[in-house]
């Protein structure tokens, strides 16, 4: 125990492993090591109970090495970990003693149940009856590329194109429409393009097609992760990606790759993702 200036004593946290535990790690307590949410007690009940007070619904191991630990973590001359508001030195996880030690695991991250995610959705507000979900933006390197793409390939057709020579740049809005549907009078024509559902706009910055120095935009599927894919159903995602197949078109992922099988991702010019997939095959891998 150690007192606190005018107020209750404080309990010092459990310290595992002596001076040597942190060697070749920098300070007494650096940062948290790779194995977050891990933290080691003491085997002594009174002790035990008492640190679990403020952990989030912790679960027990005893004995072995638990397959979270990585062989590059059992060989670490000392780890560190932090749960909310803790910091504890652990033993070498080479310790023979291991094995003796009580394992404390913080609730493995999980989605929400079907209720959760129920009870924080409301019922839509009457004003919005008639919204709808229009358009999703790309930006593009070079428009040319991006229309025989979306056109040729993925079967969509040109609902509308919007110039802005005072700022420098071109708006190409594709989607899934019946030719006969487009009006022939260009202001009839935009009214239209806008209130079709699910369209593409594809954002074309004039100059980046011959740029020798720009080298694209960022697709979401990289560091840092953010936007991930559209999507496009189709009659038979087989047939489908043979001809995307024949055509030259990139795989992020065909059909049979990986564990979810049946569907399949490819890119457009410009890297953008699109999941390929089939809604009675998808209702099966869920």
């Amino acid at each position: 125990m150690s007192a606190r200036a005018g107020g209750r004593p404080r309990r010092r946290l459990p310290v595992f492993g002596g001076a040597s535990a942190g060697q070749g790690m920098g300070s007494r307590y650096p940062r948290p090591s790779s194995l977050p949410g891990f933290v080691i007690l003491k085997a002594n009940k009174d002790d035990l109970t008492r640190d679990l007070a403020s952990m989030p619904r912790p679960s027990y191991v005893q004995g072995g090495f638990p397959s979270h630990i990585s062989e590059k973590g059992r060989a670490a001359s000392g780890v560190y970990i932090k749960l909310p508001g803790r910091v504890h030195r652990l033993r070498p996880l080479t310790d023979a003693n291991f094995a003796q030690e009580y394992l404390i695991m913080a609730e493995e991250p999980k989605g929400l149940t079907n209720e959760e995610a129920a009870a924080c959705c409301a019922e839509p507000h009457e004003s919005t009856k008639d919204f709808i979900m229009q358009q999703t933006m790309f930006r593009i390197k070079d428009p040319k590329q991006s229309l025989d793409f979306y056109s040729r390939i993925m079967g969509m057709r040109l609902l509308k194109k919007l110039d802005f020579p005072s700022m420098k740049f071109s708006l190409y809005f594709v989607g899934y429409e019946p030719a006969e549907d487009i009006p022939s009078d260009e202001t009839e024509r935009t009214s239209w393009c806008f209130s079709r559902k699910a369209t593409v706009e594809l954002t074309h910055n004039w100059g980046t097609e011959s740029d020798p120095n720009f080298t694209g935009y960022h697709n979401g599927n990289s560091e840092p992760k953010g936007f991930g894919h559209i999507g496009v159903m189709v009659p038979d995602v087989d047939k489908a990606c043979e001809r995307f197949e024949s055509l030259g078109v990139k795989f992020v992922k065909k059909p049979n790759d990986g564990k979810m099988k049946g569907l399949a991702f490819i890119q457009d010019p410009d890297g953008y993702w699109i999941e390929i997939f089939n809604s009675g095959t998808i209702a099966t891998l869920v």
